[in-house]
């Protein structure tokens, strides 16, 4: 089994959200107002799912993995533009929560800017996932044998274990604290 099959798979579950994002935006478009909540259930989502726990696979294994191979130029370009995406994904997410977070406080304002940023969003996530499936994932297998292709999975898995743990312990620290 190839290490990019679970990528893959997230990638289809980013997509499923991504169109949810897309659907609520236009709600929020047309009646004039913000859902809150779903916008901090997105951010999780986004934070936890599909940066910490994907791009974290792809970042901490197979890029550092790939940083030890002789490979293409055009893989290399494809990778540090995939890396700065992540960023640029950091960035949008980031300015959904503050704007939310003006929302919350009686900004009516921040609505222009939550669905701007959701925008970005939504346009932003398609055209990565394509990116990776279709010019990086598949090709940039040739560079490891079957063992290297294991070895990553397997630490792939343990990284996913690890993560739910992180985030409750983050919640929990962050309650101690508040509290």
């Amino acid at each position: 089994m190839m290490p990019v099959g679970p990528m893959m798979i997230e990638h289809r579950l980013i997509e499923r959200m991504i169109k949810v994002m897309d659907s609520k935006m236009v709600e929020m478009k047309t009646e004039g107002k913000a859902d809150m909540a779903f916008i901090e259930t997105a951010v999780d989502f986004i934070r936890t799912y599909a940066d910490r726990c994907h791009h974290g696979k792809e970042e901490d294994i197979l890029f550092r993995e790939l940083k030890k191979k002789t490979i293409s130029q055009e893989h290399h370009k494809i990778m540090e533009e995939l890396i700065e995406e992540h960023r640029q994904g950091r960035k949008v997410t980031s300015k959904l929560v503050e704007a939310n977070e003006r929302y919350m406080a009686g900004d009516s304002k921040a609505l222009d800017e939550i669905i701007e940023s959701m925008q970005t969003l939504v346009a932003f996530y398609p055209r990565h996932i394509e990116k990776e499936d279709k010019h990086f994932f598949i090709p940039v297998m040739k560079y490891f044998n079957k063992d290297e292709k294991d070895a990553m999975l397997k630490e792939g898995y343990e990284f996913d274990q690890g993560l739910i743990h992180e985030k409750y312990r983050q919640i929990v620290e962050r309650g101690d604290k508040n509290g």
